[in-house]
């Protein structure tokens, strides 16, 4: 049987058009996911606060079981201006792609007055690859120069809010007491040191050090979802 040339030709034109159309439904599907991850993925996005530390809040003391063995608190660290509280881990690519970063920043500023205390909180059960004893080895194949905690059992990342790994609580030492003075990322670019543009937790503490006040006190946290 012959098909009729009008018939195959309107048949084609209109195959043309549901193809148009889907390609166009497909475009914009695409640009309105890329748009949400980015919007996801700012670091400037205002964090959404929970329970937990606000910019202003004393943090409390607590003492954790360092790789070494030992029990580490705030309040052994006389000398110390503040803290540069760290939630990180073994495991999260984030964490991971930040170690060399939290290293260059413990080097930079421990002497001045503001040590790193890096706080591994996830839990073991949940997170095999972040025993105590994994932890060691990290911390001896790394040569972290910083303590780091666990605490799994205590779960002081609660009582800070932290929710990510990395996620940064910068501390400031006031009248006796340990005072937040910036939450959240350590800089624009938690996947590649490399492209860092905004260094926003060293421009904090600089900014303390020099006596003024932190200009950009939050930032948004990027990194895996805390194991617990």
């Amino acid at each position: 049987m012959k098909t009729n040339p009008v018939f195959r030709t309107l048949t084609l034109a209109l195959l043309a058009v549901i193809t148009l159309v889907a390609c166009k439904n497909e475009q914009a599907n695409t640009v309105s996911n890329t748009t949400n991850e980015d919007m996801a993925m700012s670091t400037k996005t205002a964090p959404v606060h929970g329970s937990g530390y606000t910019i202003g809040d004393a943090a409390t003391d607590f003492k954790l079981k360092d790789v070494n063995g030992s029990m580490v608190s705030l309040s052994d660290h006389d000398a110390a201006k503040g803290f540069i509280v760290i939630f990180t881990c073994n495991t999260c690519p984030f964490a991971v792609a930040s170690e060399d970063r939290i290293i260059a920043l413990d080097a930079k500023f421990k002497d001045k007055g503001y040590p790193v205390i890096a706080i591994n909180p996830n839990d073991p059960s949940v997170q095999p690859d972040d025993t105590f004893e994994l932890m060691q080895a990290k911390a001896k194949d790394k040569g972290f120069t910083f303590p780091y905690l666990y605490d799994a059992n205590d779960k002081v990342y609660a009582t800070y809010g932290a929710t990510k790994t990395p996620h940064i609580y910068l501390l400031q030492k006031e009248g006796g007491k340990n005072i937040v003075k910036y939450i959240g990322a350590i800089d624009d670019n938690v996947r590649n040191g490399a492209e860092v543009k905004d260094t926003f937790l060293a421009d904090a503490i600089n900014e303390l050090l020099a006596g003024k006040e932190v200009t950009l006190k939050e930032t948004k946290a990027i990194g895996c979802s805390i194991k617990v």
